[in-house]
């Protein structure tokens, strides 16, 4: 078999499935209707794109992430008024009808990561936006709570398209150097958006009710969306070279034409290898396992915090909506100090550990997430102790962005690491990470109320920072053995 390079990685070629003549003839066949780059500088190879046009591809995608984060938490600040509008007196379900959004994070990602490895991103960017705008104009017309639910739902399903896809797209164009840099800009729409949210939604839903804050989302990515079908490109190569083989063969009348990415089989096969992948990645792969645990734990904490201040902010302190907004600032500048730290720390770092004459390697992304594991300890014990004996106010939310701090940093380092890692199947291995994290993000913030009720704010939150000191370990064997470790799979599946 035959090594062909196609922008970053090496793609074996695979033998066609078509067969005519000696082996001689079908060899001679094979390497003439390979259908490759026209060259090291072949302009539609995304690696070759100018800048013009990654710097709007990759805006497009970071202002679309940030929307969909900023959808996850706009609403948050108005749970009251849901359910006083709705007659309910439950605060489990008003956190749920935050965090069901968070759900449909973690469900998307395992069918549209690998669909976009199959019929390219941009497909999948754009219907996915077009769900998101429908699904929240749905919300803001809501008639009942269990129709908000299921509308935040499918909303999310639509929401976590930039989240599956964002850092294959970052892998298709930007080159392994540059990657850290990169993709600290567009971290700051998962990490900032939720933060911004509450702050702009307090206020707004304090002048014009809860309704306003879908409907402010909806008219933004509506806007974004049409944007977004005039120049919005595909970045993924199979994809791109796929569109060049069925040009060639309505030119030629050739139907023997294939991609150099050609992998054989049918387009179900394909799917249905696909569609398996994440769920093959998460359960089969010790890497990514691991990474997807500590993320589930950190994003739960996260947004059980996140989830949790209002109501106390508002008990404890007599806080008006408008003014529990003004607090996510503090989270909101932890996540851009940590956004700082990585940008400037994390290709420069991966320089000095590369020793001369040899290749960085993905572990040389995981000191920060080392970091990361007691930065998330310290702002846990801060935010719960300030909280337990009634501090001045500040001191809570100073520990919300110590907190945020860490997890910001984990988010960064984890995510370059995956794409450096899996860089074919990046998607993918976000997609699995995605799921886990997301289930975290969902479903922890459900406790928090009943254990900070029972437990109070000073042991609920050591309870979750014991538990994290388990946590500190496992990116340290990351950091030592990891290329072994990544080198393995549970019985030793394939991806």
């Amino acid at each position: 078999m035959k090594a062909i390079t196609s922008g970053l990685n090496p793609v074996v070629e695979r033998k066609s499935e078509y067969h005519a003549g000696s082996d001689s003839e079908a060899s001679d066949s094979r390497d003439a209707n390979i259908v490759d780059w026209d060259g090291p500088h072949d302009a539609e190879n995304p690696m070759n794109w100018g800048l013009g046009k990654v710097v709007v591809t990759l805006s497009i995608v970071c202002i679309v992430t940030f929307l969909s984060a900023l959808a996850s938490s706009i609403f948050a600040p108005g749970i009251p008024q849901v359910l006083e509008d709705f007659k309910s007196t439950s605060s489990e379900l008003g956190s749920f009808i935050v965090t069901v959004y968070v759900i449909g994070y973690a469900a998307g990602p395992l069918l549209i990561a690998p669909l976009s490895e199959i019929y390219g991103r941009s497909p999948l960017y754009l219907s996915c936006l077009g769900l998101f705008v429908v699904f929240n104009v749905a919300c803001a017309l809501a008639p009942s709570l269990p129709a908000l639910v299921a509308f935040r739902l499918f909303a999310g399903l639509g929401g976590s398209a930039p989240l599956a896809l964002s850092v294959g797209t970052i892998a298709d164009v930007i080159a392994y150097g540059n990657r850290g840099k990169v993709a600290a800009v567009w971290n700051v729409g998962p990490m900032l958006g939720p933060i911004i949210g509450p702050i702009a939604g307090g206020y707004l839903i304090e002048a014009k009710g809860w309704r306003w804050s879908f409907w402010l989302v909806a008219i933004a990515s509506g806007a974004v969306f049409i944007f977004s079908l005039f120049f919005l490109r595909e970045t993924y190569a199979y994809a791109i070279l796929n569109r060049r083989v069925s040009r060639l063969r309505k030119q030629t009348g050739n139907p023997y034409l294939r991609s150099a990415l050609y992998q054989g089989g049918s387009a179900i096969e394909k799917l249905k290898k696909a569609t398996i992948r994440p769920t093959k990645m998460l359960t089969c792969s010790p890497t990514i396992l691991l990474i997807s645990f500590i993320m589930f734990l950190f994003y739960g904490y996260f947004y059980l915090l996140f989830t949790a201040m209002p109501v106390f902010l508002q008990a404890e302190y007599g806080f008006s909506t408008g003014s529990i907004g003004l607090t996510y600032i503090g989270p909101g500048v932890g996540s851009f100090v940590a956004l700082l730290i990585s940008g400037s720390i994390s290709d420069r770092l991966t320089r000095r550990m590369t020793k001369p004459g040899t290749a960085p390697k993905p572990e040389y992304r995981v000191p920060l997430l080392v970091a990361a594991s007691f930065i998330v300890l310290i702002g846990l014990f801060w935010t719960g102790w300030t909280a337990e004996s009634h501090q001045h106010w500040i001191l809570p939310v100073i520990g919300t962005s110590i907190l945020s701090v860490g997890v910001t940093l984990a988010f960064m380092s984890s995510t370059t690491y995956l794409i450096d890692a899996y860089t074919v199947y990046a998607a993918s291995s976000i997609a699995a990470t995605t799921f886990l994290r997301s289930l975290g993000g969902a479903l922890l913030p459900l406790a928090g109320g009943p254990m900070f009720a029972a437990l109070g704010m000073g042991w609920g939150s050591s309870l979750l920072a014991f538990v994290a000191v388990a946590v500190i370990p496992m990116p340290i064997i990351l950091l030592r053995y990891g290329e072994r470790i990544r080198q393995k799979t549970f019985f030793d599946v394939k991806f």
